[in-house]
């Protein structure tokens, strides 16, 4: 992790600085906020940035929310300053740490804030094979392409290749293709000089720049648009990059890393991705099993998440019952390991017993019916599921079998039904948007302009 702090604090910045070496983060600091964004600005990114309450930390906020630069602050100062913290709190800061420095509430905050998870759990057969190709070509430079359903953990993959490549001691920065605006994009990714467009108020180094001698991962790369495509196979294949508003090339030094949730090749048919950029990135592929094809791993899985919440809740931890194990073995899990950690997110706050219950482990309707449908042998019907016996022991359900639902959409618009569906499946994500899209089945491009038409209607938009 990369730390900055920012400010003086009287000789405790110091001792801040110590507990996050100690903890493996590289540490810089800036004596203000000018400082800090011009850090920033020229590539030396932080993962987290710790600042003196005494700083203009709303300003600071406002200005990397300008810059579209993405990094959680975290506001400290001497004493129990309670006005202080909580102007802090409002100006956009996540946290507020009193100094001098807990050792151990900066390490409970920093895993909160950065939300560090690295872990990799591969006890199935399938997962097994699949850490071997990785174990084998992480120490090359190949570029890597990792595919898989959205939820499968391609990210904590991308995070193990490097930390196991000859690049560990670099930077691994991530940058999330589907999530930025495609006007924005180019810039993220290559940097502009000052004046380049309307916002460029200095010059700013793209990842590429920021990642040299590292590893960049370009994830969901298959929502990129084609013209940034062009741009992205030339960096690769000339390993240059040009800034916005400049003609000259900048040679970088980057291993390349990209993720999608989707076919490519059926893309590539469709012309919606270059075939040559696919070709550039498929030199090793790396195909990650949806998490039913390897449920040897569930009840670790479960037992990590159960584990994890519970100390992030200051809750005693449980051990998972039989009975909720069975359950979880049983469900299809569509959303892969993203749904099952929100699932044991709700098990830890909702279970009364001393063990995980099964009435602890609710799963959504719709996926406990695809669950019973792709069993291979009948089952008792889930009493979370909403399917009759019939359709347990294996009957085709028909959407006409319950009517209720049906009649309460009469007299509803389409544009009614649409909006409620897409925020209960965000709700259920927790705000997740590349999950959302995968169930509702849309593009993630579709659902951020959904989600933009609602918000400018006034709609509660759920947060990740």
């Amino acid at each position: 992790m990369r730390l900055m702090i920012i400010g003086h604090l009287e000789g405790y910045i110091s001792a801040a600085g110590k507990i996050a070496l100690q903890r493996g983060a590289k540490v810089i600091h800036c004596e203000d906020t000018e400082q800090a964004l011009g850090a920033l600005r020229n590539g030396k990114g932080a993962d987290l940035v710790m600042i003196d309450i005494k700083q203009k930390i709303g300003a600071f906020i406002e200005t990397l929310k300008l810059e579209r630069i993405h990094v959680p602050v975290i506001a400290c100062g001497i004493g129990t300053d309670a006005r202080a913290a909580v102007k802090a709190i409002q100006d956009g800061a996540k946290e507020y740490v009193p100094l001098p420095p807990d050792a151990d509430l900066i390490a409970a905050i920093f895993e909160a804030v950065t939300e560090e998870n690295n872990t990799m759990i591969a006890n199935d057969p399938a997962m097994k094979n699949v850490l071997l190709l990785a174990d084998k070509i992480a120490p090359s430079e190949a570029t890597v392409l990792i595919t898989g359903e959205s939820g499968t953990g391609k990210e904590v993959m991308s995070q193990y290749i490097h930390r196991k490549s000859k690049r560990k001691d670099g930077v691994f920065i991530a940058v999330n293709c589907a999530a930025i605006p495609e006007s924005l994009l180019e810039s993220e990714l290559f940097g502009h000089e000052k004046g380049a467009f309307t916002g460029a108020v200095g010059r700013r180094l793209g990842k590429f720049e920021e990642a040299n001698g590292g590893t960049l991962l370009l994830d969901e790369v298959s929502e990129m648009h084609p013209l940034l495509q062009a741009k992205l196979l030339r960096a690769i294949q000339e390993r240059e990059i040009t800034r916005i508003g400049s003609n000259e090339a900048v040679k970088i030094d980057v291993r390349i890393v990209a993720t999608s949730n989707r076919n490519l090749e059926e893309s590539v048919s469709k012309g919606e991705f270059r075939e040559d950029l696919y070709f550039r990135l498929n030199v090793v592929n790396i195909r990650l099993p949806a998490l039913r094809e390897r449920k040897a791993d569930l009840p670790q899985l479960a037992q990590f998440f159960i584990d994890k919440f519970s100390e992030q809740n200051g809750l005693a931890s449980k051990k998972l019952s039989a009975a909720a194990g069975s359950k979880i073995q049983n469900h299809h899990w569509r959303g892969n390991i993203r749904e099952l950690e929100n699932t044991m997110h709700r098990a830890v706050l909702m279970s009364l017993q001393d063990e995980i219950e099964p009435d602890a482990v609710h799963i959504a309707g719709s996926m406990a019916a695809h669950s019973s449908l792709s069993s291979p042998s009948p089952k008792a019907p889930d009493p979370d599921s909403g399917i009759s016996p019939s359709t347990a022991a294996g009957e085709a359900a028909s959407p006409l079998q319950n009517p209720a639902p049906v009649e309460g959409l009469i007299g509803r618009t389409i544009a009614d039904v649409e909006r409620e569906m897409i925020l209960n499946t965000l709700d259920h994500c927790l705000g997740n948007r590349t999950h959302a899209a995968n169930i509702l089945g849309i593009s993630i491009r579709t659902l951020r302009n959904k989600i933009t038409q609602y918000r400018d209607e006034g709609i509660p938009i759920p947060d990740a």
